[in-house]
């Protein structure tokens, strides 16, 4: 491989498509767009059978990796490599011992694939499973490496803080999806002076802002993400219950699967809620776009679960103040740094029932200024979050980085 080759940049992922992940996507497209030539490395298949309509518009080809069912898949795995690649495993033979088998395989089998790609610049998403085998690939291949940590990979009760240091330090550069990331990355680990804010981003041609019909009759409120703890619906279906009490009128649809779907739906059930609120399912975003166009108001009721894990900044969110819809949102993570309370949207204390009921009703009553809380937020998101300017980023970032070790 040439020095002076064009850049191929190998995406690295967990599993590829997932349908919760259209962050990824977006900024796969981006990059293409701005003519970057990309192939995608998935360590899963998906099994998930949702799609959403985007992934039609990505080119990259995708190339899965083997899992490994047994210890001796590594021999194998080092047999059937390059040169290149066994003499950078034999001088790193140590990491990969040191990791799980699975890992170790999967590394040295992209490795074997990115050079054979011509893979000029590993990149990986979420500073777990990607990460690890993106770093041990890098050794071996001598291919630099960069990742983007997001939030459970962070702020988990499992996230291994030794490993995580051992990943910012070895990367060519990382980014992270927030300032809260970022000064946190600084207060607790060394090695972190190559950590850029980097923020999702949206395709904002696709997220036009929509006219905002005249409300009459109940408060419709929109709620989109995965049924799990940290995304707080419970605390949100106990504010409705709260409101019909005061003799507030609120509908709320809440899209979306997850773990926690039968204990929400018993939740509804028990409040005698299930007229005020639906469970909708899993919805592509085509669908969510009519969620969105069709509500009064968008809800984020994030929170910190037991186990440490936080949303970072949920795309659903830059979604709806995207297409005009104000939304309420919690002080979790790096949430705050686009809810600005009273001026983006209203911000509340994470798990409070009180101030999400005070919230909805300062939208059913009038007394929150909804429409100009919804422009202030468009500008804030064109001016922050748009896709192409982080694909701009993320390729100078890229470009970076001396390609010479590759050769």
């Amino acid at each position: 491989m040439q020095a002076e080759s064009a850049p191929r940049i190998g995406y690295v992922t967990k599993v590829y498509p997932r349908f919760s992940e259209t962050f990824v996507v977006t900024e796969i497209l981006a990059r293409e767009a701005q003519g970057e030539d990309l192939v995608i490395f998935s360590l899963r298949p998906t099994n998930d059978a949702r799609f959403h309509p985007e992934l039609a518009r990505v080119t990259a080809p995708v190339v899965y990796l083997d899992r490994p069912q047994k210890p001796s898949t590594l021999w194998a795995a080092l047999r059937s490599a390059d040169d290149r690649t066994r003499a950078g495993a034999a001088d790193h033979l140590d990491e990969l011992l040191a990791a799980e088998v699975d890992d170790a395989v999967q590394a040295v089998l992209l490795a074997t694939a990115a050079r054979s790609e011509g893979i000029t610049h590993l990149h990986a998403h979420f500073a777990s499973a990607a990460t690890t085998v993106a770093r041990l690939a890098s050794l071996v291949s001598g291919i630099p490496y960069s990742f983007t940590a997001h939030a459970k990979d962070l702020f988990h009760e499992s996230v291994d803080h030794d490993d995580l240091a051992r990943k910012f330090a070895d990367a060519a550069f990382a980014v992270t999806v927030s300032d809260f990331n970022q000064a946190f990355l600084e207060r607790t680990l060394p090695s972190t002076d190559r950590v850029s804010r980097l923020y999702n981003g949206l395709e904002l041609d696709r997220f036009p802002v929509r006219p905002r019909p005249v409300r009459s009759g109940p408060l419709h409120v929109a709620a989109v993400g995965r049924l799990v703890a940290k995304k707080g619906f419970d605390v949100l279906i106990r504010a409705v219950a709260e409101l019909r009490a005061e003799g507030v009128d609120v509908l709320v649809e809440l899209a979306g699967t997850g773990e926690l779907q039968g204990d929400l739906a018993a939740q509804i059930a028990a409040a005698d809620l299930d007229d005020r609120v639906r469970l909708a399912g899993p919805l592509p975003q085509h669908d969510v776009a009519r969620l969105l166009a069709a509500s009064d108001v968008f809800v984020a009721p994030c929170v910190v679960s037991a186990d440490g894990n936080a949303d970072g900044l949920p795309t659903v969110l830059l979604e709806a103040m995207a297409t005009g819809v104000p939304c309420i949102s919690t002080d979790v993570t790096g949430i705050p740094e686009i809810v600005r309370d009273g001026e983006t949207g209203v911000l509340c204390r994470a798990g409070s029932v009180d101030d999400l009921v005070a919230a909805l009703r300062g939208f059913a009553d009038g007394t929150t200024d909804a429409a100009a809380i919804s422009a202030r937020a468009r500008r804030l998101v064109e001016r922050e979050f748009d896709s192409r300017r982080q694909a701009g980023l993320l390729a100078a970032l890229t470009a970076g980085v001396s390609l010479e070790e590759v050769a």
